[in-house]
């Protein structure tokens, strides 16, 4: 509980609000003391004025009345500080205790701020110089205020600002636990559904996002990951069954065909041949599908080596496209090459021929018998551009990148990976495959090579 994020995120937010009104109270008390204390001297400032002023006006009589200056201080304490020994004035006021201050009376031009001790008891006081006339100095008369009055102001100060800080505590604290609960919840049910991902199910529910924050941008990415991963397990599932399937088949034919050889089942010399010859095909399909998987590996890995060669496309893509002469007689496809160009390009011959052939071998696959299919070539601007046409079925908006992606089938028939197999090479090459379909109205794969 207590290393939860739950917990650490109010427990941190609390703490620094609370460190912040600290030191802003501390601040604010410091201050405060200061003005306090100024506030203080300007009132006793005042107060020593108003009391001289008030013994000048006073002092002709026989006698002055102290009761009136007392009384004119409001409270604060009034002390008597000879300049000469023995010369007291005022009947009834105290003198100031020897040595509560150093100050010279008759040193002093102005009024003059000290802190005194009385009594064991500490007196903030303003002494003011008592003159009759221009030089008639008798005196001083010192105005004092007991430190506590301040100290007072300062502890009324440092109460409320206590209740504002145990107020500002308890809104923090409660705005804390919202802030937690609104970051940690969407966490912890992420955090869950990663235990479920790890464990193999995909098909978590992933929290909605509510908003444009990073929590949000990291549910919208994890639920696109648990899907990838989802699809990708999809697609090994259906790889291993079409794998499994399409080494089954050619082994299949060549354990039985070597099992009626074998067992003497075939006498004739002619069946004999055609046996051989069914082996050695469906021998060189097992070793097609393999060397298809290598090298989707090896591409996968970045370990593909790619030859520099001057090749001949013109030759290049008869060879391709004779490849496949037999299979449209026999399907009654309309067949045709156009060539419009005969580019010499510097690239690897047998890697290029491999794209062909797969964008061919893609393309006699959903072609219908009756059908037509083109292999085209031209060479403009610096490139050399390969297409493929068909009158399949055309592909969907939603399977256009699809269909390059390995193991993935539109029907679940083959491997998947001629498509894949054929776009990874050609940007190895330094190229690229396009793609222009539409659904019902075929498609047009083309590759694009540059010329140097």
């Amino acid at each position: 509980m207590l290393g939860s994020l739950r917990f650490r995120l109010p427990a941190m937010f609390l703490l620094g609000i609370a460190l912040a009104v600290l030191v802003a109270a501390l601040i604010s008390v410091r201050f405060f003391q200061n003005y306090t204390q100024a506030r203080g001297v300007d009132e006793l400032r005042a107060e020593s004025a108003g009391i001289v002023q008030l013994y000048a006006q006073q002092a002709g009589r026989e006698t002055v009345p102290v009761s009136s200056l007392v009384n004119a201080l409001g409270g604060d304490q009034l002390f008597w500080l000879p300049a000469y020994k023995g010369v007291t004035l005022l009947q009834g006021i105290t003198d100031l205790p020897e040595g509560a201050t150093s100050i010279d009376v008759r040193k002093l031009k102005g009024t003059a701020t000290i802190n005194v001790t009385i009594a064991h008891k500490k007196y903030l006081a303003v002494v003011r110089p008592l003159r009759l006339g221009q030089n008639n100095l008798f005196g001083a008369l010192v105005v004092a205020k007991p430190t506590s009055q301040l100290r007072s102001r300062t502890i009324l100060l440092i109460e409320r600002l206590t209740l504002a800080f145990v107020g500002a505590v308890i809104v923090a604290g409660l705005f804390g636990l919202y802030l937690s609960r609104r970051i940690a919840e969407p966490l912890r049910k992420l955090s869950r559904a990663a235990d479920e991902v790890a464990a193999g199910h995909y098909g978590v529910e992933v929290p909605e996002p509510r908003g444009r924050d990073e929590i949000s941008h990291l549910s919208v990415r994890f639920s696109d990951m648990a899907a990838k991963l989802a699809e990708s397990e999809q697609l090994s599932r259906n790889f291993l069954m079409s794998v499994s399937h399409e080494l089954r088949t050619p082994l299949t034919a060549i354990r039985g065909h070597v099992s009626a050889l074998q067992e003497g089942v075939i006498d004739d010399p002619d069946m004999r041949e055609a046996s051989l010859e069914v082996i050695g095909e469906e021998a060189m399909r097992l070793e097609r599908l393999v060397g298809d998987v290598l090298d989707l590996a090896k591409l996968d890995a970045h370990r593909f080596t790619v030859l520099q060669e001057e090749v001949d496309m013109q030759q290049l893509s008869e060879r391709a496209y004779a490849a496949f002469g037999e299979e449209a007689r026999r399907r009654g496809i309309d067949y045709r090459l156009d060539v419009r160009a005969s580019p010499v390009i510097l690239t690897d011959g047998d890697r290029v021929l491999q794209i062909i052939v797969n964008l061919l071998s893609n393309a006699f696959r959903w072609t219908p018998e009756g059908g037509r299919i083109e292999l085209g070539l031209t060479s403009e601007n610096g490139s050399v551009e390969v297409a493929v046409a068909d009158t399949g079925p055309g592909i969907t908006p939603e399977e256009r990148e699809r269909i390059f992606r390995p193991f993935w089938s539109r029907d679940g028939g083959g491997t998947g990976l001629g498509l894949a197999i054929a776009r990874e090479l050609a940007l190895a090459l330094g190229g690229q495959i396009s793609l222009d379909t539409e659904p019902g109205r075929g498609s047009r794969f083309v590759l694009l090579l540059p010329t140097t």
